[in-house]
């Protein structure tokens, strides 16, 4: 799975990344000042570094000066849009700029395209006999394409990442169909339904009394 560094004061910010990213394979640490930050980089690597600009202390500006040299990739997220600090921070080594606030599904977007680009992206997940490879978005098994609709996928996904964890229909409904959704709890069993028959998991994805469901880890 990838490391990601969240580096952002604004905790309700760091935790909404977080969220967005981790059902889709990407592991968050989060730290909240660029010293935290460098001390971190100091003692472990990571394939992406989504970065503040606006920081108590060290402002992200300076901070790209201690992590350039690691060839770690670096996003820019803040609410400084004018043209001078997007120039500036391109210039510092960032391979992209992106301005508050912002669509969740616009960052995942960035952030799999620079994984794929810098060729950190993980290629292939292997689950209860399925093949998948989230750069393509394809599912297969035995070498045959199984076709999944987009919330099919993104629902299979987020499952995926959390095997062996009873998910809350809550959690399931806002991580695939976002936090503001307006979709009747009914769509939820209609998804996990198409999704065992689709890919034959009859008892490895199970219902779980008063929460929601639960893919089983494989022995």
């Amino acid at each position: 799975m990838n490391q990601v560094l969240i580096v952002e004061d604004e905790k309700a910010i760091a935790d909404l990344i977080e969220m967005t990213l981790e059902p889709f394979g990407y592991v968050c640490s989060k730290v909240g000042s660029g010293e935290e930050a460098a001390d971190l980089i100091e003692k472990r690597a990571f394939d992406l570094i989504l970065l503040d600009v606006m920081l108590p202390g060290v402002d992200g500006f300076a901070l790209m000066d201690y992590i350039t040299p690691t060839g770690t990739p670096v996003i820019f997220l803040t609410a400084r849009a004018s043209v001078e600090d997007r120039v500036r921070g391109l210039r510092a080594g960032a391979y992209d700029y992106i301005v508050k606030p912002f669509a969740a599904e616009e960052l995942l977007a960035r952030v799999d395209g620079l994984m794929r680009h810098t060729g950190r992206r993980r290629q292939t997940i292997r689950v209860w006999g399925i093949e998948i490879q989230p750069e393509s978005r394809t599912v297969t098994r035995d070498g045959a394409e199984i076709r999944l609709k987009p919330k099919e996928y993104d629902l299979l996904m987020v499952l995926v990442y959390n095997r062996g964890i009873a998910l809350y229909r809550d959690v399931l409904l806002e991580r695939v169909w976002g936090l503001d959704c307006d979709v009747m709890p009914r769509t939820l069993d209609i998804h996990i339904s198409r999704l065992r028959k689709k890919l034959g998991w009859g008892s490895q994805l199970r219902a779980v009394p008063k929460i929601g469901y639960l893919l089983e880890e494989e022995p």
